[in-house]
């Protein structure tokens, strides 16, 4: 049986982050709890964070791990956190929403679209960073799980 790529675990709102090291640990962490990653795949995502920032703009990053760390992902899945106070991605880039992604194979591409789309608006962001409970996100991304 396949994990839900994006459950109720997997999202963790109004959380306070100091940087983004920690942003992405975090959200790391949360994929590896949840036995979607071994653990070096936090490791991972940091260093695809050195080679390009993964900030999207409007308040979005999504951090996710290099192109060789697909051999340390255990299952498909998605982490969802929200900083409403912001976090500093570098630049003035402020993060507010935060949506780690573990991909098996290609499926990463699939959903990454399907977050674009959602997360193109800023309006969505807000509903996101502004959301009063998991379910609220959930019903958002509907469409990746």
């Amino acid at each position: 049986m396949t994990k839900e790529i994006l459950s109720k675990d997997n999202i963790h709102l109004q959380v306070k982050l100091n940087s983004k090291e920690e942003a992405i640990r975090y959200t790391g962490k949360i994929l590896f709890e949840n036995g979607y990653v071994e653990e070096t795949y936090i490791e991972k995502m940091l260093e695809r964070e050195e080679l390009t920032s993964t900030y999207m703009g409007n308040n979005l990053a999504i951090p996710h791990g290099t192109e060789d760390a697909k051999k340390n992902v255990l299952e498909t899945g998605l982490a969802v956190v929200t900083v409403p106070d912001g976090v500093d991605f570098g630049g003035g880039n402020i993060v507010k929403v935060l949506i780690g992604i573990a991909g098996k194979g290609d499926e990463h591409l699939e959903i990454l679209s399907q977050i674009a789309i959602i997360c193109s608006e800023q309006e969505n962001i807000e509903k996101i960073v502004n959301a009063g409970s998991k379910d609220e996100i959930l019903n958002l991304f509907n469409e990746v799980n």
